[in-house]
């Protein structure tokens, strides 16, 4: 993330790679205030083993940029919903990549980090069996929970 203040917002998402037992790490580090750690970060995170990158920033959002400058593993990019424009200046340097230096862009606010989560499991698991049953079985969980809230609301409203 491109700052600590991303955090709060970015806790379910963590949650939910949690959740799906995939390891991961959170850092705080500036595509523009650190770029030399960030680059060695990216270089030690591909001979670790990482395969995804999951990047949150706001305002100017170049961090999942220099990322994927920087990879040839598959970068997420989620355009934090910071004043004064809400997002959208974030939204526009995430996607707005050029030809040749792929960044996924997820949507602003709180389902971005969710959905980014979530993406980055259904990549990990077209190579990962039982993660794919973990992801298989939480869909089902999210029916079935929908499924209850809609029992609940035809009771009380007597249908």
């Amino acid at each position: 993330m491109g700052s600590d203040s991303d955090l709060p917002r970015l806790e379910k998402g963590l949650a939910l790679l949690a959740e799906l037992d995939i390891p991961f790490e959170a850092r705080v580090l500036s595509a523009h205030r650190t770029p030399g750690p960030l680059v060695e970060f990216v270089s030690a995170a591909e001979a670790s083993g990482a395969q995804v990158f999951i990047c949150a920033a706001g305002g100017a959002a170049h961090l999942a940029g220099v990322v994927a400058a920087h990879t040839d593993k598959p970068v997420l990019g989620i355009p934090m919903d910071n004043p004064p424009l809400g997002g959208l200046d974030a939204l526009l340097a995430t996607v707005q990549m050029p030809g040749g230096v792929p960044v996924a862009t997820f949507g602003v606010g709180s389902g971005g980090p969710a959905n980014a989560a979530l993406f980055a499991a259904r990549l990990l698991a077209l190579g990962d069996a039982e993660l794919a049953g973990r992801l298989a079985a939480w869909r089902a969980d999210q029916a079935d929970a929908v499924a209850a809230k809609d029992a609940r609301l035809q009771e009380r409203l007597g249908s």
